[in-house]
């Protein structure tokens, strides 16, 4: 029997110490329109896909990073070109921890939020 769904990661969470500071960096490097939903049982902030109805999605919420990019690593996309995403990653308290890194269908590099998540920020090939 072989399982193959249309994606196996469903959704992410993302730990950060401070979801007012992480909202604002991870709007301000990946141009998402992000805020903070307190509707559930814990606040979070939600990055919504295209297609809600078969989108993989990522949250952020208040929690205990792994910090030193010792936990798994998020792949996201981000507005833009990747050299300019290593800039607002910088300019906005993060650190590149890479060069860009080529892979047959793209292109990403590696880097770490404020709180020291370890991210990597990826363009497909056009």
């Amino acid at each position: 029997m072989t399982f193959t769904p249309k994606d196996f990661l469903v959704w992410g969470e993302l730990p950060v110490s401070d979801l007012d500071a992480a909202v604002t960096f991870y709007s301000k490097v990946t141009g998402a329109d992000l805020s903070i939903d307190s509707s559930g049982p814990n606040p979070i902030a939600m990055f919504k896909p295209a297609d809600e109805a078969t989108g993989v999605s990522l949250h952020l919420y208040p929690g205990k990073p792994a910090g030193d990019g010792r936990g798994p690593t998020l792949h996201l996309t981000a507005e833009g070109e990747l050299a300019d995403v290593m800039e607002r990653v910088t300019d906005a308290g993060g650190k590149v921890v890479s060069e860009t890194i080529e892979i047959p269908p793209g292109r990403f590099f590696y880097a770490t939020d404020p709180d020291g998540n370890s991210l990597g920020f990826f363009k497909y090939n056009s």
